[in-house]
């Protein structure tokens, strides 16, 4: 291998464990397949251009090119560039910056996200090829590098790892050694002082090698036994939701409204997590990660930002008038593929049984338990005992007046809340007399026919998105949910927002599985005396709650038996007709035609998807590119010694040769010689030339006497008086000479010479020879049609008054002889 293909390879390589620090920035990891392909094929490109007669800057001009065409193929969704892809790629790049203002770190790996990330890659990925070797300047490949670990080690934050660093680092050094190593094996023998007939071996000093692994010791071990600064590369401070002491703490900065939208969007069958309840109500069981209580026109969030120590029994339910309830006992498995959640519990929650309590937070307003650290979740086992409330729709239409402190937080909208949102909410709930049964009108409605449930619908939680969905009528939970509770609070009825996970699908028993398909958001109505009640106004997800199916008028005696199964009534309409249709069909959307026509949203594979498809014809097309030189020369090799039936030296046919198949055979042996690295030299006679061959390349005896046949052939062309024949078949002669050549070098010069021949540059230098000729060609009959043009225009202006003679016929003019 050539230095300056090492130098290739180490770049890409160097490029590729410096991007292993942005891996923390999403929760998948497929983005960086893309993009150590997209290294893959710039280093390649790279590579064939410096082989090519180019200046130096095109290299990285045609990478960037390169570049651009492999995100629109990868992220646009074509493969043809066109106005039409950029402006595709444009959005997808502006989306990528909304979410990074929205996400938290882990992101999920949205379209734009990825596309910031791989592009980022790849510029870097041109700078260090142009850097260290278009230019030879290793040295300064290390900014470059730099500035990509520094801001994904900075992004990642907590997330981030000295081992990244150390990856990094190895990389660079990889890339110095490399460029060390040509640089003294170009400066030639190095006098040592050693005896006479000792040859110095020309190797890099291993002093240079140790020095580098030593200062990366020095550099990862060092921040251990010295006193912790936050300024360093390798840490990027505390963060999280650790609070100080043993009082309260920032909460966490996860947006759990975000996050499950992502979710939603793109469903997998993964399994979350498994939990064990022995209740009868453990089917219709949400499991309720917090909920999300300020709205302010832009999306719903959690107002609340101090944390408090997780106690050993929760605070008494807000709102809640007796707690002396029966009691739901739960034990719950987190898998490895549910991070960075809040923890999934039943609402109201009692206690929680933790074995790191000392790493969990508790926001007291919304009862949210927050994970203090990015580890929290592994592998987590817990108990969680809630309370099992069970209002009648009869008790919550007696309910009182929520108090005053209440419903000034919780009924509070923007005051440039659009007026739609205001007039549906009454004309909706015009007959209602009562919280209550305004609520049960707004289920109805949502659940009712006008509404379908529907993932491709833009996600967001806004007053825009509330306008758009009331309109269209069309959306997930996150848009039901997000409505309703901004309708609530326009009734004057305390609500927010609520997220978390429908009831999990039974494994038998009492075990329950919770998968990547059940992540839902629901609003919560408040009732004084009850506390936080859920409400379910999603079609074909979810399960309704007893006090919204089974309402019945009002009676003075309120009962105090609650239904323990959801039962079909027309309070709550069912998505389907039939009266088989349970609770958990429902939530499935398996029930009747409005269960079939509610779609489910399958995960697309990535085999499939265009983007990979489109990436990997790009690849293809690069590589078609890159093989074109080895193309070329087996076609003109085949074409000067024989096939398709066409008579040619060595072949089928009379003994005989013409003077163009002789030298058509000499000028394959030149380039072959060339190939293997012996440039052809014009000022000698074929039998000069030969001997070069033959004494450069070693050749053996069989193969030196055929390239000397060859040059005998060719001198009787050139030099012989005419009628000389040549009879010998010469291509078994070439064949002869080249098996000697490539004999004559190793393995690596012979994969050289078959996939980058050097005497391919003749086919680049016919192309530019035939766009000179064509350039001037157009110059030139440009420049006759502009002559013809403007000559006639020349002479008229150039013609001076006093020159004009007057025809015969000019006034005043008398050819006649007096």
């Amino acid at each position: 291998m050539t230095t300056r293909a090492k130098l290739t390879v180490y770049a890409a390589l160097a490029t590729v464990l410096a991007s292993l620090c942005m891996l923390p920035l999403l929760t998948s990891r497929s983005w960086l397949t893309h993009a150590v392909l997209v290294i893959a094929v710039l280093a390649a490109v790279g590579a064939g251009l410096r082989r090519s007669p180019l200046y130096r800057w095109t290299v990285p001009v045609g990478q960037l090119l390169v570049l651009l065409l492999l995100m629109i193929v990868g992220f646009s969704g074509t493969a043809l560039p066109g106005p039409s892809a950029l402006r595709v790629l444009d959005q997808v790049f502006a989306s990528g910056l909304d979410d990074i203002q929205q996400y938290a770190i882990p992101a999920p790996p949205t379209p734009g996200l990825r596309l910031i990330l791989v592009s980022a890659v790849g510029l870097i990925a041109v700078a260090v090829d142009t850097v260290a070797v278009t230019y030879r300047r290793s040295a300064l490949a290390g900014l470059p590098l730099l500035a990509l670990y520094s801001i994904g080690n900075g992004l990642a934050g907590d997330h981030g790892s000295w081992f990244w660093f150390a990856l990094a680092a190895a990389g660079y050094l990889v890339l110095l050694f490399a460029e060390g190593q040509d640089r003294v094996s170009r400066w030639g023998r190095v006098f040592r002082g050693t005896p006479r007939g000792t040859v110095s071996s020309g190797r890099v000093s291993p002093g240079g090698q140790q020095v580098g692994i030593l200062a990366l010791a020095v550099a990862m071990l060092l921040p251990v036994v010295l006193p912790h600064w936050d300024l360093g590369l390798l840490h990027s401070g505390s963060g999280g939701s650790s609070g100080k002491g043993a009082g309260g703490g920032v909460a966490s900065t996860l947006d759990p409204l975000v996050t499950l939208e992502a979710a939603i969007t793109r469903p997998t069958d993964a399994e979350l997590l498994t939990y064990t309840m022995d209740s009868d109500v453990a089917d219709q069981t949400y499991l309720r990660t917090g909920s999300l209580d300020q709205f302010d026109g832009t999306s719903w969030r959690l107002s609340s930002t101090t944390v408090n120590d997780l106690p050993v029994s929760m605070p008494n339910p807000e709102g809640l008038r007796n707690a002396n309830v029966p009691r739901i006992e739960g034990d719950f498995q987190v898998s490895d593929r549910l991070q960075n959640s809040w923890l999934p519990m039943p609402y109201p929650a009692a206690s929680v049984q933790l074995p790191n309590r000392g790493e969990w937070k508790l926001d007291p307003l919304t009862r949210t338990v927050v994970p203090a650290n990015d580890k929290a979740m592994h592998g987590l086992r817990y108990h969680v005992s809630a309370l099992d409330l069970r209002p009648t729709a009869n008790e919550l239409r007696q309910a009182a007046a929520a108090p005053q402190d209440i419903r000034d937080r919780y009924t509070a909208v923007p005051a440039d809340l659009p007026s739609v949102v205001a007039e549906q909410a009454r004309t909706v709930t015009g007959g209602a007399q009562n919280d209550y049964d305004r609520a049960v009108a707004l289920v109805n409605w949502f659940t009712g026919p006008d509404f379908k449930y529907d993932t491709t619908v833009a996600a967001g939680t806004g007053s825009n998105a509330i306008t758009v969905f009331l309109r269209d009528r069309r959306g997930f939970c996150v848009h039901f949910a997000s409505t309703m509770a901004a309708m609530a609070r326009v009734l004057k009825i305390p609500a927010r927002v609520a997220v978390g996970f429908t009831p999990g699908d039974t494994k038998g028993g009492n075990v329950y599985s919770v998968n990547g398909r059940m992540y839902h958001a629901w609003p919560e109505l408040y009732f004084a005396g009850y506390g936080w009640l859920r409400f379910e106004p999603t079609p074909s997800r979810g399960v309704p709650t007893h006090y919204t199916e089974a309402s019945s008028a009002p009676t003075t005696a309120p009962t105090q038996h609650a239904t323990a199964a959801p039962q079909s009534a027309s309070a709550a309409p069912a998505p389907s007709s039939s009266s088989d249709c349970t609770a958990k069909q429902r939530q499935l959307g398996d029930c009747g035609p409005k269960g079939k026509t509610a779609a489910k949203p399958t995960e697309e594979s990535w085999l499939l998807s265009g983007q990979v498809l489109g990436t990997f014809a790009a690849v293809l097309a690069v590589i078609a590119l890159l093989l074109s030189p080895m193309l070329w020369r087996t076609a003109v090799r085949r074409r000067r010694l024989g096939g398709g039936g066409r008579r040619r030296p060595g072949g089928s046919g009379p003994a005989e040769l013409t003077d163009a198949q002789v030298l058509a055979a000499w000028d394959e042996l030149v380039d072959s010689a060339w190939d293997i690295g012996i440039p052809p030299d014009e000022s000698r006679t074929p039998r000069s030339a030969a001997r070069r061959i033959t004494e450069k390349a070693d050749l053996d005896a069989d193969a030196a006497a055929a390239t000397g046949r060859l040059a005998l052939a060719t001198e009787r062309v050139l030099y012989a008086p005419p009628g000389q024949v040549t009879e010998a078949p010469l291509a078994a002669d070439v064949h002869t000479a080249r098996r000697g050549l490539r004999a004559g070098v190793g393995r690596a010069g012979r994969a050289r010479a078959l996939l980058l021949p050097p005497s391919s540059a003749q086919l680049w230098w016919r192309i530019s020879d035939a766009l000179r000729a064509a350039r001037t060609a157009v110059g030139t009959r440009v420049a006759g049609a502009v002559e013809a043009v403007s000559a006639p225009v020349r002479r008229v202006l150039t013609r001076r008054p006093g020159q004009d003679t007057p025809g015969p016929d000019a006034p005043g003019s008398d050819t006649r002889e007096s």
